[in-house]
């Protein structure tokens, strides 16, 4: 019975999806993005296709992650707010079987998310070096959902949950540069206060996730090497770790 509830919600939230044209919106922004990369193909003096399948691959992450993440957290505060998580509840739902429910559905729409810049960076790219391209950005959101879905029940606001996902995630793309300058030999001090905003940046990239590792564009370019068990473990690593805080705070929610 609990089975059929949790397929239940995520039937829902694929709904929402649908309904709310936010699945029509990605693909008419994955299509602007390839026009404009034709655009700029027809700029570029040498290398055309290399130049657009580089800036196409990093103009979709950046619109599959922002997107994704304002999506996970304004459908859940509507829920909120129209009282729909009070009437799911109120029936015999584990609270668990609701959260699992909205992160499978989530989820499956971030799988359409990816197909669909699968078959926009196809016509640059061979397909076996864009799946796993894709794959890794299907991981990449995966995260995001998971954080979202964590900022929402921790916040319950949007404009606060959206700017911490975000922070997160962009402090996730560039910790490594972070560490490169602060460990540069031109800022080389002995000073304390130096080593312990090192020893800071040191737990910061211990405790964030590698997402400077996910989706990255050399794949896709110069096909450089790449571990999918290296993402893949972190993917499965921070999505039950982000899963249990969410679903802890989802517990001690009162209704």
């Amino acid at each position: 019975m609990n089975h059929n509830r949790l397929l239940t919600i995520a039937k829902f939230s694929i709904w929402e999806a649908i309904r709310d044209k936010f699945l029509l919106f990605i693909l008419a922004g994955v299509l602007g993005f390839f026009l404009i990369s034709l655009f700029i193909g027809e700029l570029a003096i040498t290398e055309g296709a290399v130049t657009q399948a580089a800036i196409l691959a990093s103009a979709l992450r950046l619109f599959a992650v922002f997107t994704m993440g304002l999506f996970v957290i304004t459908s859940m505060i509507r829920e909120f707010n129209d009282k729909g998580f009070e009437l799911i509840l109120s029936h015999p739902v584990p609270r668990s079987s609701y959260y699992l429910g909205k992160f499978i559905g989530f989820s499956c729409v971030a799988m359409l998310i990816a197909f669909m810049c699968l078959c926009c960076l196809s016509f640059y790219i061979p397909v076996s070096l864009v799946l796993f391209w894709s794959l890794s950005l299907f991981c990449e959101l995966l995260i995001i959902i998971s954080l979202s879905l964590l900022c929402v029940f921790s916040f319950n606001s949007i404009t606060i949950s959206f700017s911490v996902v975000m922070a997160f995630y962009l402090l996730s793309r560039s910790i490594e540069v972070i560490q490169l300058i602060s460990d540069s030999p031109i800022l080389a001090v002995s000073s304390i206060s130096h080593k312990f905003m090192n020893g800071v940046l040191d737990v910061i990239a211990y405790l964030i996730p590698d997402l400077y590792r996910f989706t990255q564009t050399d794949w896709l370019i110069y096909q450089s090497d790449f571990n999918p068990a290296e993402f893949l473990t972190q993917t499965l690593i921070y999505v039950i770790l982000l899963s249990s805080v969410s679903m802890f705070d989802l517990y001690r929610k009162e209704l």
